[in-house]
């Protein structure tokens, strides 16, 4: 890690998360655009969700919003795009409001917790465990690990991570949730069974996981507004085109919070295979089940729906497919 890091840990390690609701002290200009209101939003579940708006008189804005605080929030001019992220806390906060570049030059002054979560942005190599030791008290570090974590780690790492967190921390949500997903995660090891589920396809008939299981099964969650989903879609109608006949099934999980869209996405990337979907962006309960966290994500499953491989990409998924089907042929 950078050591930056080490002289704001010194300060930051010493930050208490005792969440309370209070009232802002949250003003601020919008500069580079002109707009009516700004937006107060609540972060939950890679999602934000508006709770209240101002008027903006001569560039300037000011909330006294009662909310939990230190938490993140959204501050957006538009809350069809994604806001300026905001760790807000007890206390005078102000902020240069940029909606240019994705608030890339906005500024937040007042709020301790938005100066370490900017140095973590800035900073390259991070071993989260080592970020975690030097701030274990603030609440960035619970939500890092939350967001950015804990998709690449094992439910042991997580756990582990967890532990070094203060005991101040245990009880907020990014780490409840945290934990809940360690369990799940530990369900979903290779040899253990998929879980079934119900969702519906594109024509909102319900399709039953357990009854569609033929060969090789890749359980694929993905999304039309995903780029790095859109651009492994090829990998895989390739995969489906020359295993298909050999055993080779897709059941693919979208993550869309628009039907058009999906459909769309569909369409335009040829994805001939069974598709389902509730609509329900980050919330989707198939997701949930399955643990995902960050997508393009996928599981292949055998004809008894026992687990075999996880998040198999590109080659690494034509190879996999190619030993299996082969072996099996050959013992045919």
């Amino acid at each position: 890690m950078k050591k930056i890091l080490l002289g704001f840990a010194l300060f930051f390690g010493t930050i208490q998360i005792q969440a309370q609701e209070s009232n802002l002290q949250l003003k601020g200009t919008v500069v580079d655009t002109v707009t009516q209101y700004v937006y107060l939003q609540k972060f939950h579940n890679k999602m934000f969700t508006t709770i209240d708006s101002v008027k903006v008189k001569d560039g300037n804005f000011s909330f006294r919003t009662k909310v939990k605080t230190p938490e993140l929030y959204g501050l957006s001019v538009n809350t069809a795009d994604s806001p300026l992220y905001v760790f807000l806390e007890k206390g005078p906060i102000t902020v240069k409001l940029s909606p240019k570049k994705y608030y890339t030059n906005s500024v937040v002054e007042g709020s301790a917790a938005q100066d370490l979560f900017e140095t973590y942005k800035k900073s390259k190599d991070v071993e989260i465990s080592k970020f975690i030791t030097e701030n274990p008290k603030s609440i960035v570090s619970a939500y890092v690990l939350y967001r950015n974590w804990s998709y690449r780690l094992t439910p042991e790492q997580i756990t582990k991570n967890i532990a070094l967190l203060d005991k101040s921390l245990q009880n907020i949500t990014y780490v409840k949730e945290l934990k809940d997903l360690a369990i799940v995660l530990d369900g979903l090891a290779v040899g253990k069974k998929a879980p079934d589920f119900t969702a519906n396809d594109t024509e909102g008939k319900p399709v039953h996981f357990s009854e569609n299981l033929k060969g090789y099964t890749l359980v694929d969650f993905w999304a039309s507004w995903c780029g790095p989903c859109r651009r492994e879609n090829p990998n895989i109608v390739a995969a489906y085109k020359e295993f298909h006949d050999k055993g080779f099934n897709i059941i693919a999980v979208s993550l869309d919070k628009k039907k058009e869209n999906w459909i769309k996405g569909i369409q335009d990337d040829k994805l001939t295979w069974t598709h389902v979907s509730d609509l329900l962006f980050w919330n989707s309960a198939v997701a949930k089940l399955y643990g995902v966290r960050a997508i393009p994500a996928n599981y292949l499953v055998d004809s008894k729906g026992t687990i075999i491989a996880k998040n198999l990409h590109g080659e690494e998924l034509q190879s996999t497919l190619k030993s299996l089907l082969d072996k099996k042929v050959s013992n045919n």
